[in-house]
């Protein structure tokens, strides 16, 4: 079995990678940031190597010996400003590129999102055939983006590949099920034009099987899309995650123009003002909340064989 060094892996997608990976037989080693992530990975049963994205050396330090890696770290949609989205998830990217060579590892699996297609539209039946758009006004898409075409480009004496789940959830989610909840507890919450817009999802042990299966059946070079295999209504699989936790979505809903102008109201202030923490509401969360995102995943499954490997039903009942 391999000897795999994986980043993020202490987050919700890289802790189930690690816990598959060891399951398999693989000897993990895992970028630790911090006593309570190196923690985390050790209990998996990873081996913590502390350091940062910042740190090549440190980073091909920690990959010698590995003949694959996996990289899960990502500043994640919120807070930020768009020059700390681009230090974590474009350079940082880099520099992991850049030592993952070095170090002699053969194979990158990267995992990337459908937000690096993002800058507003609805994505309707979209395949790995769509732009990128690091132009985006999301720092967070814009930066995915980025990152992605620094992986692809590397392809070479280094084998890259892209993997991107669209909307991960499940048992052990630490951010967008905790957000929801709290957003509605405390009021904040409300649909914009309904919520009736279609979108797919990932269960995390689909996004994992997506990841394993590019590692070993995946072409240089190439992204995959992954989801759970259809899409679903906005406003229904948001209520049935919330449904587990014991919380009613309201039923309150803005119109999109509304929305919309709220939204870029609050980038602009924030951003001109320097403000902490996030808007009230940000480009990311409008447009997850209000356009179609429906995804193509023929190329997974022609190429890898990818075949969702948990039900929706499957997935809420292990969340209630």
């Amino acid at each position: 079995m391999a000897t795999v060094f994986v980043t993020g892996g202490s987050g919700f997608v890289g802790s189930r990678l690690i816990a598959r990976l060891i399951k398999h037989g693989h000897a993990v080693r895992a970028l630790a940031r911090s006593d309570a992530a190196a923690g985390k990975v050790k209990d998996l049963g990873a081996v913590p190597v502390r350091g940062d994205l910042a740190d090549v050396a440190g980073l091909r330090a920690a990959a010698t010996g590995s003949e694959l890696a996996f990289h899960a770290a990502a500043r994640t949609p919120g807070r930020g400003t768009r020059k700390q989205f681009w230090t974590d998830n474009v350079d940082g990217t880099a520099n992991l590129v850049r030592a993952v060579r070095e170090a002699g590892v053969q194979r990158l699996v990267h995992v990337g999102t459908e937000a690096a297609l993002m800058n507003g539209q609805p994505l309707v039946n979209v395949d790995e055939s769509a732009p990128l758009r690091p132009d985006s006004r999301a720092h967070y898409a814009a930066s995915k983006a980025a990152a992605e075409q620094v992986v692809i480009k590397a392809n070479g004496s280094l084998e890259t590949i892209v993997v991107r789940p669209r909307f991960v959830w499940g048992a052990g989610d630490t951010m967008v099920l905790p957000e929801l909840v709290d957003m509605v507890n405390s009021g904040r919450f409300a649909w914009i034009d309904g919520g009736r817009h279609l979108t797919d999802t990932t269960h995390v042990d689909n996004a994992v099987e997506g990841l394993m299966l590019a590692a070993e059946r995946g072409r240089p070079g190439q992204a995959y899309f992954v989801t759970d295999g259809a899409p679903v209504v906005f406003r229904d699989i948001l209520t049935e995650l919330l449904a587990t936790q014991g919380v009613s979505a309201p039923s309150r809903s803005l119109p999109y123009g509304v929305a919309k102008s709220v939204a870029a109201a609050g980038e602009t202030l924030w951003r001109s003002l320097r403000l902490k923490g996030a808007p009230p509401l940000d480009y990311m969360s409008m447009w997850v909340s209000s356009r179609e995102c429906t995804i193509d995943i023929t190329k997974a499954r022609a190429e890898l064989g990818y075949q969702p490997i948990k039900t929706q039903q499957q997935g809420l009942a292990e969340l209630r």
